[in-house]
């Protein structure tokens, strides 16, 4: 701890009248301060006031300012031509429209809390495929502190104009979504030009990022699993694209909770650096890869699948052109569903086919569940259907009975691999190129994320301890006085 930092910090926020929410107030809104819940009611989702930090939430209410019961859709056989009981968390109703502010916000305020980053003196650096900065660039600004973006060139433009729009430093990288490497090397740039005056918030290293997860999302999906499951029917598990291994770390919570259920990781078929120890590049936004990350439990994982890129870019033009519209309606998908497919960006398309591919593959029933989360919508990639359109012209009913058939009620499950225990070794072992021969960590630490059966609940599991460490530092300032 730097006694300095934190005692700038304090003042800062108690400058700025800066109240910092517990997880615990995450999971559980009805806990907040009635006179904060009752000022949000007249502050907007995105706007850029503090306490909008008490939003990242899976429970805002969009229509009334408050909050509810936990975001989610059902995806019914129609749509998905599966029987299996499909449920996606919704990310569109956090603040930025993405999940990612709850991703970035333990990495920062653990470090604030603890005197480890001094916000009158230091930038926090948020490397990024997309979501994580602007997430990042969101929590910073509410928490008085400067932000710096790094994310790639080739990345939608509604993320690069969000940033310049809220005054971040933005720097872009050569590549795809797949030059994670790229995005490295301009943080050991920004290390050894800049020095004390950034502090590295890498979401693929920083377990406050799938800790946040593991207590808050895991616990949303118990929730609408404790409210939708029907007696009889069984939970059978979580399909999510890898990404930064965030959000994953909602599986060890709910393995804990139904310890027969699977953890299924999808990547880009383009990539398949899980798979087939591939590279490339792809289209699948937000799900950055040619890695493993530090912060995902490879032990976890019971199935890897590779969702083919061109699937994603197909849908999304079904689910959002007029002609894909009416064609579903037409072909039996109920109209409810059809207007709430536009919660539903990229990476949420390819969650939705992994779940297809894994109930697929272990021949799910309708008396089984998956869960699968909707990161953003379609807010930010708007520009992708114009694109398409001028890339492959209008589109049509014709184009759209063929999207709906190959790329939805015919998915394959093909380049699906369930995990033996060599294989998952075989994973874990990427790890060391990356962390071990790039980025300096230990191979001790590498060997303890397999062997030691202790080591994922130190660091997924810490934050009852990290909310005391929250209300200590309310405390201090006085802030919280203002909304007793």
């Amino acid at each position: 701890m730097n006694v300095k930092a934190l005692e700038n910090t304090i003042g800062r926020c108690r400058e700025r009248h800066i109240i910092i929410p517990t997880y615990d107030q995450m999971k559980h809104p009805e806990k907040i301060p009635e006179r904060i819940r009752e000022k949000l009611k007249g502050i907007g989702l995105w706007d850029l006031n503090s306490l909008n930090l008490f939003r990242i939430t899976w429970k805002n209410d969009p229509k009334t300012g408050g909050f509810g019961k936990v975001n989610y859709l059902e995806l019914p056989p129609a749509l998905t031509g599966v029987k299996t009981r499909i449920f996606a968390l919704i990310g569109k109703y956090f603040p930025t429209g993405a999940h990612k502010v709850g991703a970035t916000f333990g990495p920062l305020v653990s470090r604030m809390v603890r005197g480890e980053f001094d916000p009158t003196c230091q930038k926090a650096v948020w490397p990024s495929t997309g979501n994580y900065c602007r997430g990042g660039a969101f929590n910073s600004y509410l928490l008085g502190c400067t932000p710096i973006a790094i994310l790639p060139e080739q990345m939608s433009k509604e993320r690069f104009a969000w940033l310049n729009s809220i005054g971040a430093e933005v720097i872009a990288t050569p590549g795809c979504e797949s030059n994670v490497k790229e995005i490295y090397d301009k943080c050991w740039e920004l290390h050894h030009t800049r020095g004390q005056e950034v502090v590295i918030l890498n979401q693929f290293a920083e377990f406050p990022n799938p800790m946040w997860h593991y207590e808050v999302t895991g616990a949303a999906m118990e929730e609408v699993l404790n409210d939708e499951l029907l007696p009889g029917q069984k939970f059978a598990g979580v399909a999510l694209s890898t990404g930064s291994a965030g959000t994953i770390g909602c599986g060890d919570y709910l393995k804990k909770k139904y310890p027969t259920m699977k953890v299924c990781a999808s990547e880009a078929l383009q990539c398949p650096t899980l798979l087939y120890n591939g590279y490339g590049g792809h289209r699948i936004e937000g799900i950055g890869d040619k890695h493993v990350p530090w912060v995902h439990n490879v032990r976890n994982t019971d199935l890897v699948a590779g969702i083919d890129d061109e699937d994603t870019i197909r849908i999304i033009r079904l689910f959002n052109e007029p002609a894909g519209m009416e064609y579903l309606r037409k072909a039996g998908v109920p109209a409810a569903t059809v207007d709430s497919l536009h919660l539903m960006g990229i990476s949420g398309v390819c969650n939705m086919l992994t779940a297809i591919k894994m109930a697929k593959y272990y021949e799910l029933s309708g008396d089984h569940a998956i869960f699968a989360i909707l990161t953003d919508s379609m807010e930010m990639y708007k520009s992708r259907i114009e694109e398409l359109r001028e890339e492959r012209g209008e589109y049509t009913p014709t184009q759209a009975a063929v999207d709906f058939d190959r790329c939805l009620v015919n998915q394959k499950m093909d380049h699906v691999l369930e995990l033996s225990y060599w294989d998952r070794k075989r994973v874990h072992n990427l790890k060391y190129f990356t962390w071990i021969e790039q980025q300096g960590l230990t191979v001790e630490e590498l060997n303890r994320q397999w062997y030691d059966p202790n080591y994922w609940d130190e660091k997924l599991a810490g934050a009852s301890s990290l909310d005391e460490e929250i209300r200590s530092f309310n405390r201090k300032t006085g802030v919280e006085k203002e909304y007793l």
